[in-house]
C-alpha cells in the first residue's frame, strides 16, 4: 500500500476540514490538499520524468510546501530524500550523488546551494513555492502510484558523526507501522488536534504527519518557520490542542518561556520529546510548569520514533514507588517491536545488566541503501544493533546510559557520561553539561566536562564536592572546561565529535607553550 492512501483517504472522508495552516490562517482544506498534492503529482512525472522508485530530494526549511511535496513525491511512487535543510552545499552534493536523485525540491533562499550541489550530478531542481509551484499545483492530477508495502518510501541520511552518512532505507510498511504506533503507544488523534511544525520536517516531526493526516487533523507551520517559544504560545492560544515533537533544549526554551511569560499552557495538548536525554532536573521543572503534557520517545533513523516510549501516565504516576528511575528511563517497549538488551556475545542480558539495546520488528529498516557490509552489521542476527548502552529493569523500563562509543573507560572501569552530567546539572549555576573521556597517561582515559554557566561560572572545587556527594569518585570529572555555549545540531543534539577536536585543540595549544 502507498503510505499516500493515508492523504488520499482524508481527502475523500474529511473533506472540507481544514488542513494546512500558515500560522493561525488555513491554506488549504483536505479536499484541496489532496487535489494540490495530485497535481504536484502529475508535474514531477510529465515535466522532471519522476517514474516510481526514483528518488526525489527535499531541500527546504518548514513551510507548507514541504509538506505538499513531501506528499506528493510518495503520491507518485518515488522515494522521498529528506535532507536536514542546514547542511552544507557539499554535504547535500554527497547525499544527492550518493541516492541518484533526480530531483530536488528546494525553498527559495536554499536555491543557489541547491543548483551548486546538483551540477555535478543529474538532478534537476525544482523550486517550492512561487508562481511556478502554483501553476504545478492547479495542473493535471496524478493516479497514485501502486506501490508494495516493502518498496522503499523514505530514505534518510543519518548525521554522519562517525564518517559518511548512510542512507537509512524505509519502507511504506516501516511508515505504516510507525504511524501506527503513534496511536498506541504516544498519543490518540482527532480532527480537532494540530500538529505544529517547529522542529525541522526532514526528521522526526515530518514523520508524526502521517498519523495526523490520517486522521483529518489540521498541520500548522509557524510563520517564523521553525523554533520559536513565544509564537507557539501565541498559537496555541489561537489554533488550540497543539502537539508537536521537540528536542529536549526546546523543551527548555518553551518552559523557561511559559514560566517567565505567565503564559497559559492550556492550548498545548501533547509535547513529544525525543532526539537526546532530558535531563531528571529538566523534566521536573517542565511537568511543574506546563503540566502533565508531555511523553518521551526514543528512536532511530534506523527504527523511527519507534523503540520505547515513556507515557504521560508513567510521567503522572508520581505514587509508584519507582516514579523517579523511571522519569529517569526513555519508557517501555513501543507494541509493535521488541526490545532486548544484550552482552558483546549477543546473549540477552537479565534485568539491570548494562549492554548494547537491540531492537526488532516491523518499523525497523530495510537496511543502508547501497551498503550491504553496513546492513550486515547493523542487522545481525535479525536484531538491529542500535550501538547504544542501556539496561531494561524488571518492568520493561529501558533506561539508557549513553552510546556505546561515548562510554569513558578509566583505570578500567566504565563511566558513562550521562551520569556525571546529570549530577552536574543538579547545581544551580550549571546550565549545561557535556562529559567526554579524553587520553590519560596514567588512566587510559580520564572525565573531561564541558560546562555553561548559568550566569556566572563558579569554582571547580564546588563542583568536585557536588560530584562527590552523588557519585563514587573515580567518576569525577578530572578537568573542567567553561564555555558559552554547546556545539550542537541542527536538533539540538550536543556533538560530542567537535567536543573532542576542542578538547584536542587544547591539548595541542598547552603542550606548545
Amino acid at each position: 500500500m502507498n503510505i499516500s492512501q493515508l492523504l488520499a483517504r482524508s481527502a475523500q472522508v474529511h473533506v472540507t476540514r481544514p488542513a494546512v495552516l500558515l500560522g493561525s490562517r488555513v491554506l488549504h482544506d483536505y479536499r484541496q490538499l489532496g487535489e494540490r498534492v495530485a497535481a504536484l503529482a502529475g508535474h514531477l512525472r510529465a515535466h522532471c520524468g519522476v517514474q516510481p522508485g526514483e528518488r526525489v530530494a527535499l531541500y527546504a526549511a518548514n513551510c507548507p510546501e514541504y509538506l505538499e511535496a513531501l506528499a506528493a513525491i510518495q503520491w507518485a511512487g518515488a522515494v522521498v530524500v529528506p535532507v536536514n535543510y542546514k547542511l552544507h552545499e557539499r554535504e547535500l552534493a554527497y547525499v544527492l550523488a550518493h541516492s541518484g536523485a533526480c530531483v530536488v525540491c528546494a525553498s527559495p533562499a536554499l536555491l543557489p546551494a541547491a543548483q551548486a550541489a546538483a551540477a555535478g550530478s543529474q538532478a534537476q531542481v525544482l523550486q517550492l513555492g512561487g508562481a511556478g509551484w502554483e501553476r504545478a499545483a492547479g495542473g493535471a492530477a496524478l493516479a497514485m502510484a501502486e506501490r508494495a508495502p516493502d518498496d522503499l518510501a523514505w530514505l534518510f541520511y543519518t548525521s554522519g558523526t562517525t564518517g559518511r552518512p548512510k542512507g537509512v532505507m524505509l519502507t511504506h510498511r516501516n511508515l505504516l507501522a510507525a504511524t501506527m504506533a503513534y496511536f498506541t503507544d504516544v498519543d490518540e488523534v482527532d480532527a480537532h488536534d494540530a500538529m505544529v511544525y517547529a522542529a525541522p520536517m526532514s526528521h522526526g516531526a515530518g514523520l508524526y504527519h502521517y498519523a495526523h493526516m490520517l486522521r483529518g487533523a489540521r498541520h500548522v507551520i509557524p510563520e517564523s518557520g521553525g523554533f520559536e517559544p513565544a509564537e507557539l504560545a501565541r498559537l496555541a492560544a489561537s489554533v488550540g490542542r497543539l502537539s508537536l515533537f521537540a528536542a529536549p533544549t526546546m523543551v527548555q526554551r518553551l518552559v523557561a518561556h511559559i514560566e517567565a511569560s505567565g503564559a497559559s499552557a492550556e492550548g498545548f495538548k501533547t509535547i513529544v520529546y525525543g532526539g537526546g536525554p532530558m535531563y531528571v532536573q529538566d523534566l521536573r521543572r517542565a511537568l511543574s510548569v506546563m503540566g502533565h503534557k508531555f511523553v518521551q520517545i526514543y528512536g532511530q533513523g534506523e527504527c523511527p520514533m519507534t523503540i520505547t516510549a515513556l507515557a504521560r501516565e508513567h510521567l503522572a504516576d508520581t505514587l509508584h514507588p519507582r516514579w523517579a528511575e523511571r522519569i529517569a528511563s526513555v519508557g517501555v517497549p513501543h507494541a509493535c517491536v521488541q526490545v532486548r538488551v544484550a552482552g558483546d556475545d549477543g546473549a540477552e542480558l537479565p534485568p539491570g545488566e548494562m549492554g548494547e539495546v537491540l531492537v526488532r520488528g516491523e518499523p525497523v529498516m530495510a537496511g543502508y541503501w547501497g551498503d550491504e557490509d553496513a546492513t550486515r552489521r547493523t542487522l545481525r542476527g535479525g536484531w538491529l544493533h542500535t550501538g547504544d548502552l542501556g539496561s531494561l529493569d524488571e518492568d520493561g523500563f529501558l533506561t539508557l546510559r549513553d552510546r556505546s562509543k561515548d562510554v569513558i573507560i578509566s583505570g578500567g572501569s566504565n563511566i558513562y557520561p550521562r551520569e556525571v552530567e546529570e549530577v552536574l546539572l543538579l547545581h544551580p549555576q550549571v546550565a549545561e553539561a557535556a562529559v567526554i573521556g579524553v587520553p590519560d597517561a596514567e588512566w587510559g582515559e580520564a572525565v573531561l566536562a564541558f560546562v555553561v554557566a548559568r550566569g556566572a561560572p563558579v569554582p571547580d572545587a564546588e563542583l568536585d564536592a557536588l560530584c562527590l556527594q552523588h557519585i563514587a569518585r573515580f567518576k569525577r570529572p578530572k578537568r573542567y572546561r567553561w564555555a558559552e555555549r554547546l556545539p550542537k545540531n541542527s536538533y539540538g543534539k550536543v556533538l560530542k565529535t567537535e567536543l573532542r577536536a576542542w578538547a584536542a585543540d587544547t591539548t595541542e595549544q598547552e603542550q606548545s607553550a
